[in-house]
């Protein structure tokens, strides 16, 4: 898929057709894959399973399907492997492990991403619930993260956006802690699908209420992806 940056003026004719036929209110969801060399085998190809679970289970509630907006970037290197879609419109590319941790460029690049999409949203008299970001990783950044922190923190603060950072195998859980307002979580062995499971279901919640409304996301520990 092409890495080209989300631009209005182009896409507006685009925009205007897709908001016509599908006025509902959006939740945006960035998902900050990594999938750098030490990804290779059985954590990749779980996380292509989840990928696609993420993907069944909300295609199977209609809401959902029509509320969820989509974009997921992969990162080593960094691309855009897809761009903002609602969920019946998603389709999982196969992802291959390989290059460094760029997590910091990924993370930045979601977040131009992110607001491009707001901003399309907006002008066409779209109504927001707060963008969830999840960055998932499996080692240390290889690029410069030091400003990360700020930048999160500023987002949390105004409210344009929820950012949680998930942890794998060798993570470096000092880092996820200083970029993450909130807590990092340890993913259990690599059980990506259970965690997408959980994701979708919380995202199926947040999708029935109104934007603006304080939603009770399901609690993950039935769900066992993560270590308690």
């Amino acid at each position: 898929m092409s890495d080209h940056t989300y631009n209005y003026d182009e896409q507006q004719p685009f925009a205007a057709a897709e908001f016509a036929e599908n006025p509902e209110p959006r939740c945006p969801c960035v998902l900050l894959l990594d999938t750098s060399g030490s990804m290779q085998g059985e954590s990749i190809d779980e996380l292509n399973r989840g990928l696609r679970a993420f993907r069944e289970e909300l295609f199977n509630d209609s809401l959902s399907m029509k509320r969820v907006e989509i974009a997921v970037v992969t990162f080593g290197p960094v691309s855009v492997l897809h761009d903002f879609t609602t969920a019946d419109q998603f389709r999982p590319i196969q992802m291959e492990a390989s290059g460094d941790t760029p997590l910091s460029s990924a993370v930045q690049r979601g977040l131009s991403l992110l607001q491009a999409r707001k901003d399309v949203l907006r002008k066409n008299g779209i109504k927001l619930f707060r963008p969830w970001i999840f960055l998932i990783t499996d080692g240390a950044p290889t690029d410069n993260w030091q400003n990360l922190p700020q930048i999160i923190r500023a987002g949390e603060e105004n409210k344009s956006f929820s950012f949680f950072a998930l942890g794998v195998n060798n993570a470096d859980f000092n880092v996820l802690k200083q970029v993450s307002m909130r807590e990092p979580m340890k993913l259990n062995g690599v059980r990506f699908k259970e965690f997408f499971l959980w994701l979708s279901a919380s995202l199926k919640t947040v999708s029935r209420s109104n934007p603006g409304d304080g939603v009770q996301i399901p609690d993950y520990k039935p769900y066992g992806w993560a270590e308690v």
